[in-house]
């Protein structure tokens, strides 16, 4: 059986740009005729979109479970949607009820169709034997099981931005969800969503399974460029939920570490240039916090990297909490203390779901772009916000504006102590917060 890959219409622009395929001959509907999908080009475009998600293989190549009442039809989404379709003479009509618009409409034999969207389409499938039509089903969740799998791939930050979703996506669609998390995530996840059962491996038996995702540009594995949206509301459109979730609902499974206040930083991120790269300014917010008598702990993986000419390392006047800890004691440490001051990073956004307040330090994205949080310093001033910016590629140039020039990172390296200062002082106040100092 022959696995012939299809995509929304919407792609075209893209498909057109990648393989050079001209928009030739295409029918009223507008849909992809199955010469263009068969070309060699684009089945193997469509099979590395496919690459980024895990268990690719796996998906491609299992059972579909779902039966169609009709012998050798079978349905599922469980890798989008997957269409098994015997040999015979056979039309499949494939398109989404919201918009309705249609995706796939030709004679078909011995295929299995697989779609290159895994997220969350009001799909309508309809099956023609001759010119009679034999099946027809909609996509819906409700009463089904469906696993959502976390890649290896999404950051820390990716993950705790779609973890609500599980929760949401169950009481959105009155589905049973599953999910498979990698393994730094699955204790915290046990510990604010313990009805969501946590499963190993996914089983391709169920109705659906989602793969969200976090790819930049404009490929057809994300409904929306993930450049122009806030990340916490990505997941609305992955999953299908009409609103943004309320945060996990934590609860500290340790005591703090410490009787006495104290602050938690993190100077690390996923990459240098993500850092505060004022010099000395972490120094200089240390002995702040702790002339307010505050305890300072960095709470980072690593104490040091590196990348080219810039070094990143724990601050000399903070105490040295770093280490390879778990989620679950961080996420503790980070809950008991009275606020935290970092980057755009995975230990923010763990802050921010223990309701640890976050003061963030982050210029190259956009305000809107992380979880909200009224503490947010940059300046904007300089350059800044490229992360969002579509016309430039964030992830292959290390400064898309200005690489080996004076003006490299500004948007990191002008951002001042006094601005951070500012912000933390505006979080004392804010909260009623009396330092220890002020005793």
């Amino acid at each position: 059986m022959k696995t012939i890959f299809f995509c929304a219409r919407n792609v075209w622009d893209y498909l057109s740009h990648v393989t050079n395929v001209e928009r030739l001959n295409l029918p009223a509907d507008d849909y992809f005729p199955l010469d263009v999908l068969t070309h060699p080009t684009v089945q193997k475009l469509f099979r590395d979109l496919n690459e980024m998600y895990l268990w690719h293989a796996e998906a491609l190549n299992a059972p579909i479970a779902g039966e169609t009442g009709i012998d050798g039809l079978r349905l599922d989404f469980n890798f989008g949607l997957r269409l098994d379709v015997p040999e015979g003479n056979f039309r499949v009509k494939i398109g989404d009820v919201d918009g309705g618009q249609i995706f796939f409409d030709e004679k078909v034999s011995d295929v299995r169709l697989v779609s290159v969207e895994k997220y969350f389409i009001r799909w309508r499938v309809e099956v023609f034997h001759g010119n009679t039509k034999i099946f027809e089903h909609v996509l819906d969740l409700n009463g089904q099981n469906v696993t959502v799998v976390f890649g290896e791939g999404l950051g820390l930050g990716d993950k705790l931005a779609f973890l609500p979703y599980l929760d949401a996506l169950q009481k959105v669609h009155g589905c049973r969800v599953t999910t498979l998390l990698t393994a730094e995530l699955k204790e915290f996840a046990a510990q604010v969503y313990p009805h969501i059962e946590q499963v190993d491996a996914p089983a391709f038996d169920t109705y659906a399974t989602f793969y969200p995702l976090t790819t930049f540009g404009d490929f057809p594995t994300l409904p929306v460029d993930l450049r122009n949206e806030p990340l916490e509301r990505i997941g609305c459109a992955i999953f299908g939920v009409p609103f943004v979730p309320d945060k996990p609902p934590f609860k500290p499974t340790a005591p703090p570490v410490t009787s006495e206040p104290y602050v938690c930083i993190g100077v690390q991120a996923s990459s240098t240039r993500k850092g505060w790269l004022y010099p000395r300014g972490w120094e200089i917010i240390v002995d702040y916090l702790k002339s307010l008598g505050y305890k300072v702990f960095c709470i980072d993986r690593e104490n040091f990297c590196a990348d080219g000419d810039i070094e990143i390392r724990t601050p000399s006047n903070a105490e040295d909490f770093t280490g390879d800890f778990s989620i679950m004691h961080r996420a503790n440490m980070l809950h008991h203390a009275e606020f935290f001051v970092g980057l755009s990073s995975g230990l923010a956004w763990l802050a921010d779901a223990v309701n640890c307040p976050v003061v963030m330090i982050c210029g190259f994205s956009r305000d809107w772009f992380e979880f909200y949080t009224p503490w947010r310093v940059a300046n904007r001033l300089v350059c800044n916000g490229c992360l969002n910016d579509v016309r430039v590629d964030y992830l292959r140039e290390s400064c898309p504006y200005h690489t080996n020039t004076p003006r490299e990172f500004e948007c990191q390296k002008k951002i001042s102590p006094r601005q951070v200062l500012d912000a933390i002082e505006r979080l004392i106040v804010g909260r009623n917060l009396l330092p220890p100092a002020l005793h």
